[in-house]
C-alpha cells in the first residue's frame, strides 16, 4: 500500500510526542505554581523567538521555490507569526513586562535556538515533518497554558489571546502541510530519516526551552 502524507505525519507527529518527564514547566503553571516572573521571562523570550521565526519560515519559503506546497507552508507558518506577534503584547503587559524592560532583556541561551538551523540548512520537505510535528507539541502545550492562566492567574482573554491562537486548530497550515508532504512523496524528494532527525531536534529545543525558563542561569 502507498504511504500518504497524512499517514506519515500521524506517524511521526506520534513518534515525536513530548515525553511529559523533559517538561517540568508547563504542569506547574497548570497547577498555577509557577512565578509571575517566570511568566515574564515567557513573555519576553517569546518576544524575540515570534520574529526570529518568522523570518525563518520565509528563508524556507524563499528556499521553497521549486516546490510551491512548500513554499505555501512555510509562508502560511510566517503569516501566522506575524498575527501570533499582535497578540502577544497583551500576555506581556499582564506579566507585567513594558516596552523598556523588554528593550533591555537579554535572551536566555536555551530559549532562541529553534528553527534557525533549519531555514538554512534542512532540505524544505524535510523541514516541513520537523515543523508539524513540533507544532503539535507545542499547540498542546498553548492549550494548558491559556487554560491556567484564567484559572490561576486571572488573566483576561485578551492576555491568553497569543496561546489560544496557537491552541487552536491548525486548519490551513495542516492543510498546506499535507500537501507538501505528499508533493515530496510523489516526487522523491522527502528523506524520512533525516526528517525524523530534525523532529528530534526541534523536540530537544523544545524541551531545553522549557527547562531552561524553569531554572534561569
Amino acid at each position: 500500500m502507498t504511504r500518504t502524507a497524512r499517514d506519515l505525519l500521524r506517524t511521526i507527529t506520534a513518534e515525536l510526542a513530548p515525553d511529559p518527564r523533559c517538561n517540568p514547566l508547563v504542569p506547574r503553571i497548570a497547577a498555577g505554581e509557577a512565578d509571575r516572573e517566570v511568566l515574564a521571562a515567557l513573555a519576553l523570550e517569546q518576544t524575540r523567538i515570534i520574529p526570529a521565526d518568522r523570518r525563518a519560515f520565509l528563508q524556507l519559503a524563499v528556499r521553497s521555490t521549486a516546490e510551491p506546497e512548500a513554499d505555501a507552508y512555510f509562508t502560511a507558518l510566517a503569516e501566522g507569526e506575524a498575527l501570533a506577534r499582535q497578540r502577544l503584547p497583551a500576555f506581556a503587559a499582564a506579566c507585567g513586562v513594558d516596552q523598556a524592560r523588554a528593550a533591555a532583556y537579554t535572551p536566555l541561551p536555551g530559549c532562541q535556538a529553534y528553527v534557525a538551523w533549519l531555514a538554512l540548512n534542512a532540505a524544505p520537505a524535510d523541514a516541513v515533518l520537523a515543523v508539524t510535528a513540533n507544532f503539535s507539541a507545542w499547540g498542546g502545550y498553548c492549550a494548558t497554558i491559556a487554560a491556567a492562566l484564567r484559572t490561576h492567574y486571572g488573566f483576561d482573554d485578551e492576555a491568553c489571546a497569543f496561546f489560544d491562537f496557537f491552541a487552536g486548530p491548525a486548519g490551513e497550515p495542516d492543510r498546506a502541510a499535507e500537501r507538501a508532504v505528499q508533493a515530496a512523496l510523489d516526487a522523491g524528494r522527502l528523506d524520512e530519516r533525516r526528517a525524523r532527525a530534525y523532529g528530534h531536534l526541534l523536540q530537544s529545543y523544545e524541551a531545553l526551552f522549557w527547562r531552561t525558563l524553569e531554572r534561569p542561569a
